[in-house]
């Protein structure tokens, strides 16, 4: 692969949305890109910042419920620019929380709407039960087939039109306990409530992420390098069908 490559990662709202290790991501893809000789920037964009310049990659985590609303409405100042840098195929990944952001709406149990920023073609409506635990699910396009992780989360969301599952339910409850699906997608548009951090578990997908960076940044294909992934992909697979 060329030297002298790089990225510029936005991470969206740090102080608020960091449940369950999600920062392990940010690690994530800090390393992943070290290891690939890749040169990774990081903007961290609190509640009344501004987004500076666009970015290759953007990601926000999950929050609590009062982490959520604050982000929301402070969220909306960015939307007409995160939906341009969405249609020029930037990066996103969202987790939980951040997932439901990025689709349509959140609807509570009262009737009462939290307002997302429709990068998804998707709508998140409050459940009566909690979904807790370990999700297995099966992805079509990646070696392994197998993306692992944590739920916790009683939304449940919906997806419409283009945008599609990232996988199918193997384990667990995925986006709504009812059609296994987990996760969503469109263009380069990512959503999971996969936690507990689910890169670090998922290294072939996060590599996944960084290729696709570096093809929109560089407006051409790419192959990363082969690294030794022995202890990730060890972790991922004693996870793999994993309940409790």
């Amino acid at each position: 692969m060329e030297k002298n490559l790089t990225l510029s990662l936005a991470h969206l709202y740090p102080e608020l949305m960091n449940l369950y290790g999600d920062m392990g991501n940010i690690i994530a893809f800090q390393k992943r890109c070290e290891w690939h000789g890749i040169s990774l920037l990081i903007e961290n964009i609190n509640t009344s910042e501004d987004l500076k310049c666009p970015h290759d990659i953007y990601f926000i985590g999950g929050g609590q419920d009062r982490q959520q609303v604050d982000v929301a409405y402070d969220i909306q100042k960015i939307k007409n620019l995160l939906i341009q840098e969405r249609d020029n195929n930037a990066v996103f990944l969202s987790i939980c929380g951040g997932y439901q952001l990025f689709g349509h709406y959140y609807k509570a149990q009262d009737g009462s709407m939290l307002k997302g920023i429709d990068l998804l073609d998707a709508y998140t409506v409050a459940g009566k039960k909690r979904f807790i635990g370990n999700v297995t699910a099966k992805i079509d396009y990646l070696s392994p087939n197998t993306l692992v992780g944590f739920e916790n989360h009683s939304g449940l969301t919906y997806l419409q039109g283009e945008t599609k599952p990232i996988s199918q339910v193997i384990v667990g409850h995925g986006n709504n306990g009812e059609d296994k699906t987990e996760g969503a997608r469109y263009k380069n548009v990512f959503g999971t409530y996969l936690h507990g951090s689910f890169l670090p578990k998922n290294p072939h997908f996060t590599d996944y992420l960084i290729k696709l960076a570096l093809e929109k940044k560089y407006n051409d294909k790419f192959n990363l390098d082969i690294i030794d992934d022995t202890i990730e992909l060890n972790t991922h697979k004693k996870l793999v069908n994993k309940a409790y």
